[in-house]
């Protein structure tokens, strides 16, 4: 049996001014995605400038920023009983400080986000895709680590000798640290998969048809053994989550972008 640092979700604190260990964690991932987006385009078959990587990583990162608490506010701002809080507290939504980002919210951000820069910079939607695909599991990853550093996100107790106790759960038992699954399958997994399947010239859309599946894949299946948002519970068939529920959609459109991609190879 483990337990949990029950590291202070502080790192800094000058005077009023407190820095979180999740701000960093998001400020790493950026960064971490941006140097190897530069190691990426040196390629011979992307071969992107870094004016460009800079550009795209402005709009990603509002993407993430802008659609990941929108995405949290739509999602998952219930109270126990159902009722939609911004109805009574519509500022909510700009109270980012507050807490409550969405994955796939930041998601649908971030695709809204690619398809502008595509069309300005007169590019293919997927060529930005496929090109972002391969980078955002770094993102992944280190918000991950951040909420193993917050200690949220546990999942069930378990008798597996790598349970965990964390302080902040309800009790002292031991429980699965789902947030470090997820950190190592959706974060170190998929980025290895994507980058060794990018390393070479692919149809167009076969890296974001990967990325949408291997993610749908990872994620439903460590819903399993992470905790429900309490507010929500489980939604459907008394086990399917509201985590669950988002990705069925990546999953049919990975399907599709896959079949696509394939067939525009054979053609």
């Amino acid at each position: 049996m483990l337990h949990h640092p029950n590291i202070d979700p502080v790192a800094i604190k000058l005077g009023p001014l407190a820095i979180h260990w999740y701000g960093l964690m998001y400020l790493l991932g950026f960064w971490g995605a941006w140097r190897m987006a530069l190691r990426r385009a040196r390629l011979a078959h992307v071969g992107w400038s870094r004016e460009r990587i800079s550009d795209l990583l402005f709009y990603v990162v509002m993407g993430v920023i802008l659609g990941g608490r929108l995405g949290y506010v739509l999602f998952y701002a219930y109270d126990n009983s159902g009722h939609w809080l911004p109805l009574d507290d519509p500022m909510m939504v700009l109270r980012v400080w507050q807490g409550g980002m969405s994955f796939h919210g930041g998601l649908i951000g971030v695709l809204l986000a690619m398809g502008l820069f595509a069309y300005l910079q007169k590019l293919k939607y997927f060529e930005v895709a496929d090109f972002a695909a391969v980078l955002v599991p770094i993102g992944l990853f280190t918000g991950r680590i951040g909420n193993f550093i917050n200690g949220e996100l546990w999942g069930k107790p378990t008798e597996l000798p790598w349970g965990m106790v964390f302080e902040t759960a309800p009790d002292l038992l031991p429980r699965h640290p789902s947030m470090l699954y997820e950190a190592l399958l959706e974060g170190l997994v998929m980025f290895a998969v994507l980058w060794w399947v990018g390393g070479k010239p692919r149809p167009r859309g076969l890296l974001s048809a990967l990325f949408l599946l291997l993610y749908g894949t990872f994620r439903f299946a460590v819903e399993f053994v992470r905790v429900p948002d309490t507010q929500l519970g489980y939604l459907h068939f008394g086990w399917m989550t509201r985590g669950q529920e988002l990705c069925l959609p990546m999953l049919a459109a990975g399907l599709i972008i896959l079949a696509w991609s394939l067939r525009k190879k054979e053609a």
